[in-house]
């Protein structure tokens, strides 16, 4: 028999990945659900669709995100939405019988100033980044729940921090992307329209870790077929797990390889009156690589499948 697996949020870039990545094995009868069809804010709908459709496994990719501008402007929604959308999945899978659940995080989890790399046990050891704090408390409070049901209810639910990311349906949004999609608009519409420099905020030196998201679908499958709570809490001891390269880059270095990917020929122009950020966030994956999973696509490779990708949007759009 199949094993019944319910993808959250499958429309999104990770959710959309762990789609494609879980379509390719054959035991798994997929379900997904339109915002339209199951509104996981509401908990009477999220309680009803688990009663009736009883998943053996759970991929909670689901949430509400945006970059800095939204973060900081709706601070109460980001709260709220992501509060309500883990408790009512979490809460329905583990009266509903859930085999496992993988809860996906963000790194922006840990302190502002935490040390590089950083570990999974420098989560609530400092403040959070105030722009994101209530997105990050929402996310640290999904990890608790997952460990918490382990702890008392032996649940066999987990949580997994994925650093950067970029790739297929990722947002090249001009104000609201993060930095390299936003870097990809910026040198594809500058090589269209003949501009002759590119701006780019800051000094170009904070380093930044990517991980293309397809890798990071490899890594949820690897980890929902080799991974028990058990393992998580009591083997490794920590609360979650850390899901990225272990590698980082310049601000700088990424636009210039961003600009030979595209083909641009313009200059670049740092706007050092802007903020740069924080000086470097690199996550430690020691442990996932001791489990014997590591990232298969490099920088390159993965810059070079997301502009063809959005190629094919920027064309669509300009066409309506």
């Amino acid at each position: 028999m199949k094993k019944k697996l319910f993808i959250a949020g499958h429309k999104g870039m990770v959710g959309s990945a762990a789609l494609r990545k879980f379509q390719e094995d054959s035991r798994f009868e997929i379900i997904t659900r339109e915002f339209s069809e199951l509104n996981l804010i509401r908990q009477k709908e999220t309680e009803e669709f688990f009663e009736k459709e009883k998943p053996d496994w759970v991929i909670v990719a689901a949430a509400k995100v945006g970059g800095i501008l939204a973060n900081n402007t709706y601070r109460a929604d980001f709260i709220y939405d992501n509060l309500m959308i883990e408790c009512n999945i979490i809460k329905a899978a583990s009266d509903y019988g859930v085999e496992k659940l993988l809860f996906l995080g963000s790194s922006c989890i840990y302190p502002k100033f935490s040390p590089q790399p950083i570990k999974e046990e420098y989560l609530l050891t400092g403040e959070l980044e105030y722009t994101n704090e209530p997105y990050a408390i929402a996310k640290i409070a999904g990890i608790k729940l997952c460990e918490n049901f382990y702890k008392q209810y032996r649940r066999n639910f987990f949580s997994i921090m994925p650093t950067n990311l970029y790739g297929i349906n990722d947002n090249f949004h001009p104000i609201n992307s993060h930095v390299l999609p936003a870097l990809i608009r910026k040198f594809h519409e500058a090589k269209i329209g003949n501009k002759p420099f590119v701006e780019i905020w800051g000094t170009g030196e904070p380093l930044r870790e990517f991980l293309f998201v397809d890798d990071l679908a490899d890594a949820i499958y690897f980890l929902m077929n080799n991974l028990e709570a058990k393992n998580l809490y009591e083997d490794l001891k920590i609360t979650h797990l850390n899901v990225g390269t272990g590698e980082d880059i310049k601000i700088k270095d990424l636009a210039i390889l961003i600009k030979k990917i595209v083909g641009y020929q313009g200059e670049l122009k740092f706007d050092v009156s802007k903020p740069d950020g924080t000086p470097r966030k690199l996550l430690d994956v020691s442990r996932l690589h001791s489990l014997g999973w590591r990232h298969k696509t490099s920088l390159e490779e993965g810059i070079k499948i997301t502009y063809e990708y959005y190629k094919k949007i920027a064309e669509k759009n300009s066409k309506i």
